[in-house]
């Protein structure tokens, strides 16, 4: 019988629906999952029951568990981290000297090894097809080059935030909420930028939590 479970992969943390037709795994588990993007590591969060794939945005993954992560897996997988640094610095020094106005954030292996994705930021588009050949050439792999937001840039540094916790977007969030100064003003925050704006620069997300809440018991404050 086949059993579904969410997963979380990839240095975004996407989270995907996967079936798996052998013993049960637990929360926490190690897997490797085929995506559109090809064998990657995953993380078992929980089994995807009715109620709990409804809960996902559109646009999900459904794929299938290959298989839960072995010792000669977890071999592979450190050695392609390992070269994950060594490709980032070579990837900065490309760029830098092609004169492209744009920052390198991180460089990511596949697990498979069909291509590598390089995360960074721009202020403003940029033509990297030149890029890509080079390093098409530099590395034997298809590359895919993804532009990221601010907010995004910090779900791939990883940060903590002060509550003492992993940052919401680098754990558990898997679409970044819309936050408005509104909210903070409905809950009454003290709104001192140094307290309610996060890593990112921007409002911090867990200002929209409780939102909703307060426009139910405080109806004539959120009028206000």
């Amino acid at each position: 019988m086949m059993t579904k479970y969410i997963v979380h992969y990839g240095v975004m943390r996407t989270l995907g629906v996967f079936s798996y037709a052998d013993t049960p795994l637990r929360h926490g588990s190690r897997v490797i999952v085929q995506t559109p993007r090809g064998q990657e590591v995953g993380t078992t969060r929980c089994e995807a029951g009715t109620d709990t794939i409804a809960k996902l945005s559109k646009g999900f993954v459904e794929n299938v568990i290959i298989r839960p992560m072995s010792e000669n897996d977890e071999n592979v997988y450190q050695k392609l981290q390992r070269k994950e640094q060594e490709h980032l610095e070579q990837c900065k020094r490309i760029i830098q000297e092609m004169k492209l106005n744009m920052e390198l954030l991180r460089v990511e292996h596949v697990f498979g090894g069909e291509r590598i994705v390089c995360y960074f930021t721009a202020p403003a588009r940029v033509d990297f097809r030149e890029l890509v050949k080079v390093l098409t050439a530099e590395f034997q792999k298809r590359i895919e080059m993804r532009q990221v937001n601010t907010r995004e840039k910090i779900r791939l540094i990883s940060c903590f935030g002060d509550c003492g916790r992993e940052l919401c977007c680098c754990s558990f969030l898997r679409d970044l909420p819309i936050v408005t100064i509104k909210m903070a003003k409905v809950q009454r925050v003290a709104l001192d930028p140094a307290k309610i704006s996060g890593h990112c620069g921007r409002l911090k997300c867990c200002l929209r939590y409780e939102y909703d809440c307060y426009l139910k018991k405080k109806p004539e404050t959120s009028a206000k």
